[in-house]
């Protein structure tokens, strides 16, 4: 069995970043400006071992990597930014990665095919569109293989047990060139000496799951987080809800849930459902990025986050017509969204330590 851990490549500094939000903003500037919103809250969230780190720094992704092997990890999977006619964003740390040949450490890239907006979190007043995706046409599919093909030839880029070469869709449901994309980049790896692609979509809720699954992707990857918080939504004229409308009167959060009822969840959809590849959480704060309007959970606990990736390796090696056995994780450093498993200074290692302990 692989865990792989989805990796953001957003702490530097970029041109467009500068314009858009402030000279010299990166993923830390929200995050060092997160708050508490309410009593035992845990905001902010501070890096403990690498610090406030720069991804240009080589040092600091070899010492990603040493801890990514503490936890059993097997390989990172890249955010990848390409919004068609060559646009590519954030791309900086990925080429250098490839081109230097360090860290050496398995990878596979995710396209993030999402319009960039400047969100206000406000019903009422409308988002900012900074950069559109954009899907040309077939002669922009075989200019952006081309321009990964470096990566597709490393003897590092992560395989299936066919020898296909994993590469994931974040937006699936707004891809309808798909199958054009699809049947064009498999030929053109055959051309080029590789096996073809093994195609997975990024399902974030059953809802989804059950739009895209009639699309001809070759996985597809559920996170639960979304099911699980619909779950727990409260019902009308109960205690709860009347609490959720003062919390919303005060503009508090109102997306909170308890992380031991995420896990109970999770462990509990897998086993219903067993013909998707796992991807868990080990904790999740939006409020960095939303003011507290995204989902917050609450009491999170290293413990449970090594239950959950107990029973979840339990369920995937359980999958005996299934060649291929991975677990994805969201994510590795997603700190603007409380979403990471490197070292911060309230956990320490614990939640590197409580992965080792199941994957390594």
């Amino acid at each position: 069995m692989k865990a792989i851990a989805f990796y953001l490549p957003q702490f530097y500094p970029t041109r467009e970043n500068d314009k858009w939000w402030e000279p010299g903003f990166t993923e830390w500037t929200n995050v060092v400006r997160a708050k508490p919103l309410f009593r035992g809250h845990y905001q902010p969230r501070i890096p403990q071992e690498l610090s406030f780190y720069d991804l240009r720094v080589p040092e600091t992704r070899e010492r990603q990597v040493e801890l990514a092997r503490e936890a059993g990890i097997d390989g990172f999977c890249y955010w990848h930014y390409w919004f068609g006619n060559g646009k590519r964003l954030l791309d900086q740390v990925f080429r250098e990665v490839v081109e230097c040949g360090k860290p050496d450490f398995p990878f596979c890239l995710c396209w993030a095919n999402h319009s960039w907006y400047q969100k206000t979190w406000n019903p009422n007043v409308p988002n900012k569109l900074l950069i559109e995706q954009t899907y040309p046409g077939v002669d922009d599919y075989k200019a952006h293989f081309m321009e990964m093909l470096p990566a597709f030839k490393d003897r590092r880029y992560i395989r299936n047990a066919e020898g296909k070469l994993v590469f994931g869709i974040f937006e699936p449901k707004n891809f309808i060139d798909f199958e054009i994309f699809k049947k064009t980049w498999n030929s053109l790896a055959k051309d080029n000496g590789l096996n073809g692609f093994d195609f997975f979509a990024l399902a974030q809720g059953k809802e989804k799951l059950d739009i895209i699954k009639k699309y001809n992707y070759d996985k597809f990857v559920y996170e639960t987080i979304q099911d699980a918080f619909k779950k727990n939504e409260v019902k009308r004229f109960t205690i709860n809800w009347l609490l959720l409308r003062i919390r919303r009167i005060l503009n508090k959060p109102e997306m909170i849930m308890d992380y031991s009822d995420y896990v109970n969840f999770a462990i509990k959809r897998f086993c219903e459902i067993p013909d998707v590849t796992p991807c868990i959480d080990p904790m999740f704060d939006h409020s960095p990025r939303s003011n507290g309007k995204g989902y917050i959970l609450h009491n999170n606990d290293p413990k449970l986050w090594g239950k959950l990736c107990r029973k979840v390796k339990e369920i995937v090696e359980s999958h005996k017509n299934d060649k291929d056995k991975f677990v994805f994780i969201k994510a590795w450093n997603e700190w603007g969204e409380g979403n990471y498993m490197e070292p911060d200074s309230h956990f320490g290692r614990a939640y590197i330590e409580e992965a080792g302990k199941v994957f390594r």
